[in-house]
Parts: C-alpha cells; structure tokens; sequence
C-alpha cells in the first residue's frame, strides 16, 4: 500500500522527470540533426558538457535512441552521414568514458541480429552493419566482433548473407587484413568451402563469384581489384579523431575487445567489458564442482596433518586443502600440480 501523500510525490517526480528527459531529448536532437564534419568539434564540446551535467544512463540512452533512429532507416544511408555519426560516438567513447560507445555497441548488435533472424526486407542490415564497421574503423570495438560477424554470415550463407559480406569487406576488409591476417586467411577458406558446396543453390551465381573474387584481392592487398573502394574519407576523419581525442590513450588500449556472442547474452550473463557493471544475477561458473574435488583431495590426508592444519586455524575446505598440499609435498614442483589441480 503507497499512502496518497507519496503517491503524489512520486507522481510529480516521474513528471518531472520526464519532463528532463524531453528537454534532454530536444537538445541532443537540436546538435545531432546539426551535426557535420566542420562543426563536429563544437558540437562533441557540446555533448561532453551535456555528460557532465546529466546522469550517464539518460545521455547513453537518449543518444542511442537518437542515433538508431537517424541512421537505422529502410533505405540506405549515405556512408558521410553514418560515418560522422559514428565519428561522434567514437569522440565521446574516448573522452567521456567507454561506456558510451559500449552502450551504442550493444544496442545496434542487438537490432542487427533480430532483424538478421525476421529478414528484414529493407535495408535496415546494411546501416547497422555500416555502425558496426565504423565503430571499428574508429577505435571503439576490435576486429573480433567484425570477425564473429563474418563467421556467422559465412555459417547461414543465402544470398542475402552474401550481399551483407561484401559490404562489410569492402568497408573493413582491409584494417581486418592489417590487424588479423591469419583470420581473415581462414575466413576466406571457410567462405570458398562453402561456396563450393552451396553453387547448385544458387541462380544468380555471379554474386558468389564476386565476393569471392573480392575476397581473393582482400587476401593479395590488392585495393585496384575491388570496385567502389574508396579509403580516403575514412583516413580523412582519423586525422580529425586525432585532433578531437584528448587522452593519448585514443587507440587500441580503449578498444573493446567483445566477442558477438558476449554481446547478445548480455542480460544473462552481466557485461564484463564495461569498468563498475559488477553482477549479481546467476553465478557464470557453478560451485558444485569445486565442493566435491576439495573432499576427495581431504580424504587422502592422515589425521595427524589434519589436526595441525585445525591448530593453525585453518577453518575452511580451500585453506585445509591448500594447507595440507603444502605439508605432504615433496617439492614445489609437485605443490605446484596438486593446487593447480
């Protein structure tokens, strides 16, 4: 029961704060429609005072509903737009803290994998997967997502996973072959594999030709062979990265080095990659197991090392194992195995 008087107050509080959220809203709307390569140090000055002066949660949350709904959109966004927006993220994730783009990060993988599971018709896939390539050509995620991406792709394999692996490729292929060749070398295999296995499927097979073709000249370095490439604007606003990011630490060290399936079982599992998000939901490893090991190592031990070990006060199973492995060793070495064990 929630006495009237409380209820008042609490009504007028969720008022209130609703009413904080809108105008909050309004504002990042007002600097994100304005948002443009020339004005984008002001305006990161402008989100920055914005996250001093408001509490993370709502600025992560009305950034990223603001952002998702620009740029996630059924027809394909211009690369510019959805480039200077990410370039935003990736300013704020470097100067305010990694749970800006940590928060973004999480919110556009979850979208791409349910629209990737409903088949969505539109191009809502593309513009995600456009967020996620230039959240990595930024610094903010490392090459393991764009990788655990691929994989996934590679594994499904319909036409529509084909068109989505060469547009990843043809915006990434190239930093993914700097930072991981090996990967990449076995991605390439696995995608051939499968491509052979797959042809009679297919009616249109000059789509797999050409990705594979692609992913052939991804492999040799050779940037003449893949149409369209372009790698200029990218480099161009790296330079205009380096100038905004106050912290030397603007590369790989603020990285988040985030696995897709991390990401996806979030809610489950607590987010290990975000500083302060202790958990306490459902334990990830179970402790039953230890319990019984700690008894069987307790039961070989003489009764007379287990009476010193209760003279010492070692009042617990982990402190009497781990005493009793100390006192019937017959060097370090074999101390060493029976604690690892």
């Amino acid at each position: 029961y929630v006495p009237p008087q409380v209820r008042r107050a609490q009504e007028t509080l969720d008022d209130k704060k609703r009413e904080e959220l809108g105008r909050l809203k309004k504002m990042v709307n007002g600097l994100i429609n304005r948002l443009s390569e020339p004005n984008l140090s002001s305006i990161s000055g402008q989100m920055e005072e914005l996250y001093m002066a408001n509490s993370r949660k709502d600025m992560n949350d009305t950034l990223t509903d603001i952002l998702m709904n620009a740029c996630v959109t059924a027809v394909a966004m211009p690369t510019r737009l959805v480039m200077e927006h990410v370039l935003l993220v990736s300013i704020l994730h470097h100067n305010v803290g990694i749970e800006v783009g940590a928060h973004f990060l999480e919110a556009v993988v979850k979208k791409f994998d349910e629209l990737c599971k409903n088949d969505a018709e539109g191009k809502e896939c593309e513009n995600l997967l456009a967020l996620i390539a230039h959240l990595y050509n930024f610094h903010v995620v490392h090459c393991l997502l764009i990788f655990d991406i691929l994989k996934k792709l590679v594994s499904t394999f319909t036409e529509k996973e084909i068109e989505l692996i060469l547009f990843l490729l043809k915006n990434v292929g190239f930093s993914l072959r700097k930072d991981d060749a090996l990967a990449l070398k076995e991605l390439i295999t696995e995608a051939q594999r499968k491509a052979s296995t797959a042809e009679k499927k297919f009616q249109d097979q000059t789509r797999v030709r050409f990705m594979l073709e692609t992913m052939l000249a991804l492999r040799n370095n050779d940037m003449r062979k893949i149409p369209g490439y372009d790698p200029e604007p990218v480099e161009r606003l790296r330079k205009l990265q380096r100038t905004l990011v106050r912290s030397s630490g603007s590369g790989k060290d603020t990285q988040l080095r985030v696995s897709l399936e991390s990401l996806l079982s979030a809610d489950q599992v607590g987010r290990w990659w975000i500083v302060g998000s202790s958990w306490s939901g459902a334990p990830m490893i179970s402790d039953t197991n230890s319990k019984t090991q700690q008894k069987l190592h307790l039961g070989k031990v003489s009764s007379k090392i287990m009476e010193l070990a209760r003279k010492q006060r070692m009042n617990t199973d982990i402190r009497r194992s781990i005493f009793c492995v100390l006192m019937t060793s017959e060097d370090f070495m074999d101390a060493f195995e029976k604690l690892i064990k």
